[in-house]
């Protein structure tokens, strides 16, 4: 079973087992969609069923069947949870997962390869692709509208127009 990480428990909330979650996905609300989570902590993997969801700020609130108390409860805290990708389901045309594009080899407008995407960090009004390029330093490029023409992530392949202004060499 493929999984995907999105999130991890950061700390205790409340006395009956609850915890707090910082999420690694753009939308929090997948968590409602998802009755279990696989917990991953100290090279072992739990499965976690979801009892309830809440909102806290840009946190969420999870209450797990397995967790009864606060003390038991803080023996997960810094775990990274994962879910299968069918309980997350099909995403939108256009909307990739992050790991998913990792790795893909990059070309440009004139298909030569400028290099492999090695991460993606958002600024808050858009993605920016890391590409690592050979023998050179690392190529940031803003995906703002017109930038990203195609992703074809069963050949591991992306295509983007480097905007100007952008070291090139």
């Amino acid at each position: 079973m493929k999984t995907l990480e999105v999130g991890k428990i950061i700390n205790t909330h409340g006395l009956r087992g609850e915890v707090k979650i910082v999420t690694w996905t753009d939308m929090p609300h997948d968590f409602e969609k998802l009755d279990y989570v696989f917990a991953k902590m100290r090279g072992k993997e739990e499965k976690l069923d979801i009892k309830n969801v809440k909102y806290q700020q840009n946190n969420i609130i999870v209450k797990f069947a397995q967790i009864d108390s606060i003390e038991q409860a803080e023996k997960y805290k810094n775990a990274v949870l994962s879910a299968s990708r069918e309980q997350l389901g099909e995403l939108p045309e256009g909307v990739y997962y992050i790991a998913d594009l990792i790795d893909c080899e990059v070309f440009d407008e004139h298909n030569s390869l400028i290099g492999i995407l090695t991460d993606i960090f958002s600024t808050g009004s858009n993605d920016v692709y890391d590409i690592k390029r050979s023998g050179r330093n690392n190529l940031l490029v803003p995906i703002i509208d017109g930038v990203l023409t195609k992703v074809d992530t069963e050949n591991k392949k992306i295509y983007i127009n480097v905007p100007e202004g952008l070291e090139e060499e």
